[in-house]
């Protein structure tokens, strides 16, 4: 197999993803070997007071598949939510918004969030990333505004725009990283 070097799969010497459900395969143009890399579904969470964002990647960590928010006040319920829907998608990791104020300080929210991030850790025993979303609401805003949506009908998604938004940027980070 000729793939050329850094095209493909980005990697020099690896070309040709194949998708499967929970990995997907390389071929080393090396070795001309198939390689096995294992992937996972990744939470992203935008907690707010009244209503908390979701957005679930895909197995490829490349996009958010499934997005929803879930509309509570009581921190149990959004808990609940939560786990319901990493025990429907598979979910193997979070990434929790940690809104820090703009001069990067953490404010009350953050706390708030960090304290969160803690309750999701000892119930669901899953890893739990902090993730800065500094400006995923505007940004969601803005977007939304920009397709036609007015404002009541972007307060209803504006916060599954903002968990994908963060999605999208922590699993553009773990690319650029190199995975975990």
């Amino acid at each position: 197999m000729d793939c050329g070097r850094g095209r493909g799969g980005g990697a020099a010497g690896f070309c040709a993803v194949l998708v499967a459900q929970e990995a997907y395969f390389v071929y080393d143009s090396v070795t001309e070997q198939k390689v096995q890399v294992l992937r996972m579904k990744i939470m992203a969470i935008d907690y707010g007071d009244a209503h908390t964002g979701i957005a679930i990647s895909d197995y490829t960590e490349t996009l958010a598949g499934y997005s929803d928010v879930i509309h509570s006040r009581k921190q149990e319920e959004v808990l609940s939510g939560v786990q319901r829907l990493i025990a429907e998608h598979g979910v193997e990791l979070l990434v929790l918004g940690y809104p820090r104020n703009m001069d990067g300080t953490v404010g009350v929210r953050a706390e708030k969030c960090a304290a969160f991030a803690e309750v999701l850790r000892q119930e669901t025993g899953l890893e739990v990333v902090l993730w800065d979303e500094r400006r995923t609401t505007i940004d969601a805003h803005n977007i939304l505004q920009r397709n036609g949506q007015n404002a009541k009908k972007r307060k209803k998604t504006v916060d599954a725009v903002a968990a994908a938004l963060m999605l999208e940027g922590y699993l553009t980070r773990r690319r650029l990283e190199g995975g975990r």
